[in-house]
């Protein structure tokens, strides 16, 4: 709880060091262009002077306001947001925890960029950790619910559990949306397209820095905004991953009936094979193989894993007695004669 309390205290001296720096060369060269104009005394090169004077202080301008201060000299040239407030630390801290690392506030001095390191190499871990908790814990209250669901409507069977996936995703969208008139309510400056853009970005981590809020009086809630979401971000992958876990072993529980009848499919069919038929007899096998999936079954149910065989070996013979029944094919010789002409 004090790890942005440390990096305000290690980087707010140079901070307010640097603005100070920016703000009386600014007002130096302000100064220095003026009087460079008015007491020059040769009309032919004031052009020539004015050019260069101007250069000059634009070029102190610009750094100026990249460094964050306001190009307002009735007030002094104000600091248009202080960068290291507690707000910005702790959404500073908050960005390198979750790996997003957007660059608007970055530590400069030698001790603020040790402690980042410090800090990073033992928070992300265990942020990370706390996060893919977060998203188990919800994934197994969504499959909860879905079981309770599946109990209370008798059509929301097991061949559509894929649909929580999904319904996940759609959540997501809507809480991003969500996010995304929040920060319209702050950021006038932002489209619709522009703050969904920005939550996107955020939660799965990219975090280009291209669109950073600019208000630090939300900074806190925003940071809330993105902890929460990245545990959702990762309860859709956990609930992505437990959809194809359980694809894979129905696969690899449908593979042995499958792969034992190409077998003997390819023990018995000998040479010669018609390909349309041999088409239409896998789509028979795997029709048989699919039905206790279709009609919901138990799995490894001994009386229907026993139909199961005994459909099989009968399609299975019947593609042999039509093998056995065909012609065998003409056997076409070739002879190639090369001569020395």
């Amino acid at each position: 709880t004090f790890h942005f309390q440390i990096f305000r205290e290690l980087e707010l001296p140079a901070e307010v060091a640097r603005i100070k720096n920016l703000r009386e060369s600014l007002v130096e060269q302000r100064e220095h262009f003026i009087y460079s104009i008015v007491n020059n005394t040769d009309v032919r090169n004031l052009d020539t002077l004015f050019s260069l004077e101007l250069e000059k202080y634009e070029k102190v301008v610009q750094d100026a306001a990249q460094g964050g201060i306001s190009i307002d000299v009735d007030n002094n040239f104000p600091v248009e947001s202080e960068k290291w407030s507690i707000l910005q630390a702790v959404f500073f801290a908050s960005t390198v925890l979750t790996t997003i690392g957007y660059g608007n506030i970055v530590p400069v001095t030698l001790w603020g960029r040790i402690f980042c390191i410090l800090f990073a190499l033992i928070g992300i871990p265990l942020t990370l950790t706390v996060i893919a908790d977060w998203g188990r814990l919800f994934a197994t209250a969504v499959s909860v619910i879905g079981k309770h669901w599946r109990s209370i409507v008798p059509f929301a069977s097991d061949d559509k559990k894929w649909l929580y996936a999904v319904g996940a995703v759609c959540f997501l969208g809507v809480y991003l949306a969500a996010g995304t008139g929040l920060l319209l309510l702050w950021e006038e400056d932002w489209n619709f397209f522009d703050g969904y853009y920005f939550c996107f970005i955020t939660m799965t981590t990219i975090g280009f820095g291209d669109l950073v809020p600019s208000k630090p009086n939300y900074m806190l809630l925003c940071t809330l905004y993105i902890l929460v979401g990245l545990a959702l971000t990762s309860t859709i992958i956990e609930l992505v991953r437990r959809q194809y876990a359980q694809s894979w072993q129905k696969l690899q529980a449908l593979s042995g009936p499958l792969a034992d009848t190409l077998r003997r499919l390819g023990e018995s069919a000998g040479t010669g094979i018609d390909v349309t038929a041999l088409h239409n007899d896998l789509r028979r096998v795997l029709t048989v193989v699919s039905m206790p999936r279709r009609h919901g079954s138990k799995k490894n149910d001994p009386s229907e894993m026993a139909a199961l065989e005994a459909i099989t070996n009968a399609i299975l013979q019947d593609i042999k007695e039509k093998q056995e029944s065909k012609e065998p094919p003409k056997v076409v010789q070739i002879v190639i004669y090369e001569s020395s002409v």
